[in-house]
């Protein structure tokens, strides 16, 4: 979360304070804020945290209403915060800016961004296009990365340019690399970045603009070790690597807080020319509830799109699950842990499939479902190229061009003898936010999902219609 700008002793040097509304029978605390009074509980007041002024408020003893030269409307904004958890409507009155520099001089600025950003306050069917975030520089975004409460860091050419998670603050700072291709999240001012052209995984410090650790697979060539993808655990950071030569890969895990290395799965070498054997994962996504990684990959040979999908169990260095993609390979493909399910979009179709991870290991030769039209299964016109989808929450997001479809699963009545289960399909946006250059990246934060198109130089924000900012 975001750090909090002002110590506790800038803000008691700066009080003029002439003592504390609260008796020693009593649990009503008077506070006097420019020239307006309050009253409420210490209990309220504690719900600050230890570190916050508010609580400073409820342990004094001293008699007397407490002088707070501030803002009394702002601070009238921030008590209802603390009596209920979420801004009132009257908030909405308020730039956002101000609300952020009152919350950070009470040092409550996480109770606001819990408020305001909260992934749980996520309404993916009223999402509208809000804002749009301009990139410095001429190039294009090549991948993002967000952390749960809003903080957005966007990688284009050689430049990484972050959002705090208010979208308030921007800074760009330029890396190594010639373009990114791999970006991670560790911390709102801590990423893991890499590519397929550039030697090992820089740890870089956002905030100060420098690698704090590269990390290297040590293949049996000795030859450099470029990044495919990268991927997290509550634990561990996961990273796909690949030999320079192209004859081998590797996932290796290492521990996220020390970054020391844990253990090596999925080692891959290729012998001769039969290069469906060693596929690297281009994609590592986390399930939670089945403990487990799912690694992706897919390479275009002279028998079309092939692909394969792992379930890896990271303890035991097994795979757990295996499928590989001959027909209809995904031109993209994720894993949602709400919905127990692996989703991809066909190259070839362009329709939206999903497996059921309940029902994996029944042993079917083809587990997928599809969701769309089933006649075009089969289809050889690759209308999926470049189509991209992600789960996030109860849904799945994919892109089609310039639009976005949004699935969702339907609750069947129990009585209602079925195998398969059935998700609808919505299109996302107003009018003027359909359509529009192709998508090239999803990527969802706090109560926001950000999308970048092909050749344009900004972010699209989208939010949810009924939020205040």
């Amino acid at each position: 979360m975001p750090p909090f700008a002002t110590t506790m002793t800038y803000q008691m040097e700066n009080l003029n304070i002439l003592g504390c509304g609260i008796s020693p029978q009593s649990d009503v605390v008077t506070i006097d804020v420019g020239g307006q009074i309050f009253q409420t509980t210490r209990q309220t007041l504690a719900l600050a945290g230890s570190k916050s002024l508010f609580s400073q408020l409820a342990e004094s003893t001293q008699l007397g209403p407490r002088f707070i030269d501030r803002d009394p409307e702002l601070f009238a904004i921030l008590l209802s915060l603390l009596r209920t958890g979420n801004l009132p409507s009257k908030a909405k009155a308020f730039d956002l800016q101000d609300l952020i520099a009152e919350s950070k001089f009470y040092n409550i600025e996480s109770l606001l961004v819990n408020s305001l950003s909260n992934p749980s306050q996520f309404d993916a069917f009223n999402l509208e296009k809000s804002m749009t975030l301009p990139l410095n520089g001429r190039d294009f975004a090549s991948t993002m990365a967000t952390t749960p409460f809003g903080t957005l860091h966007v990688a284009h050419g050689s430049k990484i340019t972050s959002f705090d998670w208010a979208l308030r603050r921007k800074s760009t700072i330029l890396t190594q690399f010639t373009a990114i291709d791999s970006l991670l999240a560790i911390s709102p001012n801590l990423a893991a970045a890499g590519a397929t052209d550039f030697s090992g995984m820089q740890i870089l410090d956002l905030e100060k603009g420098y690698v704090r650790d590269t990390l290297c697979w040590e293949n049996a060539t000795r030859s450099s070790s470029t990044v495919q993808a990268i991927g997290s655990s509550p634990e561990f950071l996961l990273t796909s690597f690949e030999s320079g030569r192209r004859n081998s890969n590797s996932i290796m895990v290492y521990d996220l807080q020390s970054l020391a290395p844990v253990t090596e799965i999925a080692h891959c070498e290729i012998y001769g020319a039969d290069l469906d054997s060693a596929i690297p994962a281009t994609k590592l996504k986390w399930v939670e509830s089945y403990n487990v990684v799912m690694a992706s990959g897919s390479h275009s040979g002279p028998s079309g799109i092939l692909g394969n999908v792992k379930l890896w169990d990271i303890r035991s260095g097994n795979v757990v699950w295996e499928l590989k993609e001959r027909v209809d390979c995904f031109s993209d493909i994720t894993v949602s842990d709400n919905l127990s399910a692996i989703f991809k979009v066909g190259v070839n179709s362009g329709e939206v499939f999903y497996t059921d991870l309940r029902k994996l290991g029944s042993g079917d030769s083809n587990p997928w479902v599809c969701l769309g039209d089933k006649r075009k299964v089969m289809n050889v016109k690759k209308e999926g190229v470049g189509s991209k989808i992600e789960a996030h929450g109860n849904q799945v997001f994919c892109s089609k061009g310039g639009d976005l479809e949004l699935w969702s699963e339907v609750a069947m009545n129990s009585s209602k003898k079925t195998e398969d289960r059935v998700f609808r399909k919505n299109l996302m946006g107003r009018v003027k936010d359909i359509g529009g250059s192709k998508i090239t990246n999803l990527a969802f934060g706090g109560s926001k999902m950000f999308v970048t198109r092909k050749d344009q130089q900004y972010v699209e924000v989208w939010q949810s219609s009924v939020r205040g900012f």
